[in-house]
């Protein structure tokens, strides 16, 4: 897949948001999501600030330095310094111009990552990423969080064959989850089969596994993004070494955290 394929998909993972975010009221903007501190507004404030991130990484490395700085220096005050200096500036906002602050977000970063090579690598938090990787990390920032919004206002929104790209990282990312523990991963591997949105089979890892994940797209997706807790999904996992890793899988970066107990 080349990066302007990758890109089409986070713009309509973006759209599909929008459609349920267009139709909120005044008041479903203060409901609270199920991120601590964080209403629907904190949620489009933090894909807000993340993007004009993002697109500042792509075309200007020394201008997202000075970004990454401010960020750690905000940080000095704990998560409420880094809700201020992230959020804020949408909270400010009056209701009518949240949505509008997003959109031109996404509009930054999608005339930023339309001259990306596919080898391009971008400047992050910690080491740099490969173009692809960006932008699948950004689909998976605007799904995980578009889910906060969508429980948060008991809106629906259809799963699409667009969940492969979150649950290809979910499975590549089973290192990760063990090193941001400080655990030694278990040497077996595992089996990941999913049924998508759209009913194909998606499979990543050896069929002759004796340790397995299977299940819908969806509900695995859920599981690594932390929005619902491993018992809460409907996954069939098999091997101690796969629920091992369902109870700590963890696809977004920073310190180690865990999903709803239930």
């Amino acid at each position: 897949m080349h990066v302007s394929e990758l890109l089409a998909d986070l713009l309509a993972e973006a759209a599909a948001l929008d459609e349920v975010l267009s139709g909120l009221t005044e008041s479903q903007w203060a409901l609270a999501t199920a991120s601590p501190r964080w209403n629907v507004t904190d949620q489009v404030a933090h894909l807000t600030y993340f993007d004009h991130a993002a697109a500042t990484a792509i075309r200007d490395a020394e201008g997202f330095a000075v970004m990454t700085k401010a960020l750690w220096d905000s940080a000095a005050d704990g998560d409420l310094g880094v809700d201020a200096h992230t959020l804020d500036p949408v909270r400010n906002l009056p209701v009518g111009q949240r949505l509008d602050a997003w959109r031109a977000g996404r509009a930054d970063l999608e005339c930023a990552a339309v001259e990306l090579r596919d080898d391009a690598r971008v400047p992050w938090y910690g080491p740099s990423m490969g173009a692809k990787s960006f932008l699948t990390a950004r689909l998976m920032e605007c799904w995980a969080h578009g889910q906060d919004i969508v429980d948060a206002v008991g809106a629906s929104r259809v799963a699409t064959d667009r969940l492969r790209h979150i649950a290809q990282l979910g499975f590549i990312t089973r290192g990760w989850a063990y090193a941001n523990r400080q655990l030694e991963m278990p040497e077996a591997e595992i089996r990941l089969d999913l049924v998508s949105p759209s009913g194909e089979r998606w499979t990543w890892g050896p069929a002759d596994s004796e340790c397995n994940v299977v299940g819908y797209a969806e509900d695995f997706c859920l599981v690594v993004t932390q929005r619902r807790s491993l018992q809460g999904a409907g996954l069939t996992v098999t091997g101690e070494a796969a629920l091992e890793w369902m109870k700590i899988a963890q696809v977004f970066a920073g310190p180690p955290t865990t999903g709803p107990e239930r």
